[in-house]
């Protein structure tokens, strides 16, 4: 699921990481604070990322817990790419997803994002 949101977040995508998304999510940023509308994390991202920043994922970071009638804990690393800046050098940050399996689907729940 995290290569199919951050697929979708690197293509701008909006319709398929609003799928992921749940509607009741909680975005913790360290730098931005705590994030709860579904539609201005979406907006945000369509202003703020698309064609702007991509996302790549660290390997062999990745370490992902399940959560007995929930879902699931994924922590690892990613960096972020500045489009318009290639020059700038990009540092691994952790991150945080708690996933929730709902009828079969998976939904992100809670991100909490470390720069």
């Amino acid at each position: 699921m995290d290569s199919i949101f951050f697929n979708a977040y690197n293509t701008c995508d909006m319709k398929t990481q609003a799928g992921i998304l749940s509607d009741d999510i909680e975005f913790f940023h360290d730098k931005g604070g705590l994030s709860t509308s579904k539609n201005e994390i979406i907006a945000a991202t369509k202003k703020n990322i698309c064609g702007k920043v991509t996302r790549t994922l660290i390997k062999g970071s990745i370490e992902v817990y399940p959560i007995n009638k929930y879902g699931a804990v994924q922590i690892g690393y990613h960096k972020f790419f500045n489009n318009r800046e290639p020059n700038a050098k990009s540092v691994p940050s952790k991150f945080i997803a708690i996933w929730k399996k709902e009828h079969e689907k998976w939904l992100m729940t809670k991100v909490i994002s470390l720069h």
